[in-house]
């Protein structure tokens, strides 16, 4: 491991705003700030709004800025991308932000039913071979729905046609209700201040002339949830890349 990952490693042990419970602490003690997110960390009633699968928590801190009237959570396995938001938001004092250095799989073990208000998942993995991995899957809006009061609002933001597909069907086949849905979010006319928020891993996507999807709608506590048949999705026909590397360009040209 290298010597600057390590040091972000020790880094994130100091900042105030970073959680990082192992599993077996978390078994053993539990994580002391469920239920009390708004009084013991945030000290106010504002509502939860939890980003997951934050990476560098270039999102997350955008809308701290912006929402002083809200609280933010960003959520990442990865301490090491982590460490660019919290870094920052540390620096700046923002008051209105934390992170939380778990798997998303683990989220009821840290928030209680009522906390959460809103999800935002920003250019997750689409796992287009494993439907039980997807942040948008039937199996993770039943963990979602641990930790919201009657309903939350999810918002998606995608480069993948596949999950966008999958999301948008398996959202209209379970009667929730859509808010904002395009295929194209800065050709739309939808993309205001919040939407127009863009990450470096996005902005590669834009600059070689990908379309940005989004979805927004209603997760309600009551409504039965159904898995969706995604067999006839067209998959994607290019692979994620890493931050700053491109996986096999010649079949991202496809798709240009």
């Amino acid at each position: 491991m290298g010597k600057n990952k390590l040091k972000k490693f020790r880094d994130m042990d100091t900042f105030d705003c970073v959680f990082q419970y192992p599993y077996a602490t978390l078994v053993a003690t539990g994580f002391p700030l469920k239920g009390k997110w708004h009084t013991d960390f945030f000290g106010n009633d504002r509502p939860i709004v939890v980003e997951l699968g934050c990476g560098k928590g270039e999102y997350t801190v955008s809308l701290a800025r912006r929402y002083a009237d809200r609280n933010f959570i960003g959520i990442d396995i990865k301490g090491a991308r982590m460490w660019t938001g919290a870094s920052e938001a540390t620096r700046d004092n923002l008051k209105n932000l934390a992170f939380l250095r778990t798997s998303i799989e683990l989220l009821p073990h840290f928030f209680a039913d009522g906390e959460i208000g809103e999800f935002w998942i920003t250019f997750p993995d689409p796992q287009m071979k494993k439907t039980s991995k997807r942040l948008t899957s039937k199996r993770f809006l039943e963990l979602y729905r641990q930790t919201i009061g009657d309903s939350a609002v999810v918002n998606l933001k995608t480069d993948s046609p596949f999950l966008y597909t999958y999301t948008s069907r398996l959202v209209e086949a379970n009667g929730l209700e859509i808010l904002a849905d395009s295929p194209d979010l800065y050709n739309s006319g939808i993309a205001d201040d919040i939407l127009s928020i863009r990450t470096f891993y996005e902005q590669q996507w834009l600059d070689r002339g990908m379309t940005i999807k989004y979805l927004r709608f209603v997760l309600d506590k009551a409504t039965p949830l159904e898995e969706v048949d995604d067999s006839d999705i067209e998959r994607d026909n290019y692979r994620s890349f890493s931050r700053g590397q491109l996986q096999q360009p010649e079949l991202f040209k496809e798709n240009i």
